[in-house]
């Protein structure tokens, strides 16, 4: 009836999700490295598992590799870094086995771990934020007819971002409905590493394909909150005039533009350090990128913007 998806860049959490899993359900790992097809020998899968490659071409690719793959009516995609909760297998067959023809999806219930004992870190509230949002692939099955008949993912999404929100966007477009099961995933969060926020304002230029393909109310659609990519415009044109300006020696044009510049990093520090520990190598974490992420997060938009308009 199912057949389980995993892409993987062989991340080590992939054995852990497996073994979450067991061995009752079909499974296909997508290796989506790039390399020699020696390197699927690396990955030791147990013997129920089948390997395929995708070549490395992102998440999307990799996803749509799989469930071409299968050849069950339902395709259950999860990410190589959860764990299933005890009884998944059968729980996912429950919330499976008598949904009416018009529902397409059912997602799984993501639950994150909260850390004990201190308020959680800007990285373990942006993994949090996965319990709350709808239809993300960390844990989503699919009918393959639904998926076959609209093409799957979109794989000019080249990260794990957005090519999950925009398939679902597709898929009730098409009269088809989506719904929340009873099962439950666990997401752990990582760690990757000081620069991790910057890094992920790549994203950016995925919403400007969100934007082209679903109009300005896509995020509504999808149940998010608004975006700060304005405030950040304006904190990046702040720091720029200010910069222009003083090379022009007008220092008090500058030194406005300077303290604009000064109080929108200051707030975006300060909204990011306030729900947190507040240790010292979090509080730096915090000051460095945000002073970084404004201008990352528009020079990517702006990137977006201009691949979609080609």
């Amino acid at each position: 009836m199912i057949t389980v998806v995993i892409p993987t860049v062989g991340r080590p959490t992939l054995h852990d999700t497996l073994a979450a899993v067991g061995p009752d359900v079909p499974v296909i790992v997508v290796d989506d490295r790039r390399g020699h097809p020696a390197s699927l020998a690396a990955l030791r899968m147990p013997p129920h598992v089948r390997l395929v490659r995708s070549g490395g071409r992102g998440p999307a690719a990799a996803r749509n590799a799989g469930w071409r793959a299968a050849d069950t009516p339902w395709v259950v995609f999860l990410d190589d870094d959860v764990v299933p909760a005890p009884g998944w297998a059968q729980a996912v067959w429950k919330d499976l086995v008598d949904l009416p023809p018009e529902v397409a999806g059912s997602q799984g219930r993501i639950r994150v771990p909260r850390p004990e004992g201190r308020r959680p870190t800007d990285a373990e509230r942006h993994t949090a934020g996965l319990a709350g949002a709808l239809w993300v692939t960390a844990d989503m099955a699919y009918r393959r007819e639904v998926l076959q008949a609209l093409g799957g993912f979109d794989e000019r999404f080249p990260r794990a971002y957005r090519e999950d929100a925009d398939l679902a966007l597709r898929v009730t477009r098409a009269g088809h409905r989506l719904v929340k099961g009873e099962r439950v995933t666990v997401h752990p969060v990582r760690d990757d590493g000081f620069w991790a926020s910057v890094r992920h304002q790549r994203g950016n230029a995925d919403d400007a394909l969100m934007r082209r393909l679903h109009g300005p109310g896509w995020r509504a659609a999808i149940g998010g909150a608004p975006g700060r990519l304005r405030l950040h415009a304006a904190t990046t044109a702040a720091g720029l005039a200010a910069a222009l300006l003083a090379t022009g020696r007008q220092r008090t044009a500058a030194l406005a533009a300077g303290a604009v510049w000064a109080a929108l990093t200051a707030q975006f520090a300060w909204r990011r350090i306030a729900p947190g520990p507040r240790t010292p190598d979090e509080v730096l974490r915090m000051a460095v990128t945000s002073v970084l992420i404004p201008p990352v997060a528009c020079a990517h938009r702006l990137r977006g913007e201009w691949s979609v308009r080609r």
